[in-house]
């Protein structure tokens, strides 16, 4: 999530949360992709938008799927095909559910640009992990060197202790 305020009290970081500009809020819609999603796409998470199919992965809907018909950043609530509540006069309305209890399943291909997030994120991640990589090999060539440093001043206090005792 974007850091909204620099403050560490709850109280403050709720009123950032919820006055936040539409276009931070945006940040707020990003779901995990499903594991098939990841392996295929290469990101591990994506905004939701309308059109794609998510599984509801938390409350009592948990385990439901089904097309996201509308994203509203306003309430940060999204609603999905299926999961409605009946009014008093038996309409049926949309239930609302946050972002970040659903998982995309499915996603919503049909925009150009879409695929193109996709790919540039995709490009991010690749280099984050090399970079990861690349540390971690210099952090094990840096722990063999001071190995071999603590037994060569083991091996030479060894020697010291034996010539100077006689």
């Amino acid at each position: 999530m974007a850091k909204l305020t620099a403050s560490s009290k709850p109280s403050k970081q709720r009123y950032a949360y919820f006055n936040a500009p539409l276009h931070k809020r945006h940040a707020f819609f990003n779901a995990r992709l499903s594991d098939e999603l990841v392996k295929q796409y290469g990101v591990k998470r994506l905004p939701i938008r309308k059109g794609d199919v998510v599984r509801i992965m938390r409350g009592d809907w948990a385990g439901h799927e089904g097309k996201v018909v509308k994203v509203d950043y306003e309430r940060i609530r999204i609603y999905v095909e299926g999961v409605t509540l009946k009014r008093a006069d038996g309409t049926p309305v949309y239930y609302p559910i946050h972002p970040s209890k659903v998982m995309i399943v499915k996603l919503d291909l049909s925009d150009k640009y879409r695929s193109k997030i996709i790919e540039r994120r995709r490009k991010a991640r690749e280099q984050l992990e090399k970079a990861k990589a690349e540390e971690s090999a210099q952090e094990s060539k840096e722990g063999e060197s001071r190995e071999k440093v603590k037994e060569e001043e083991v091996k030479s206090e060894e020697r010291g202790s034996e010539g100077g005792g006689k």
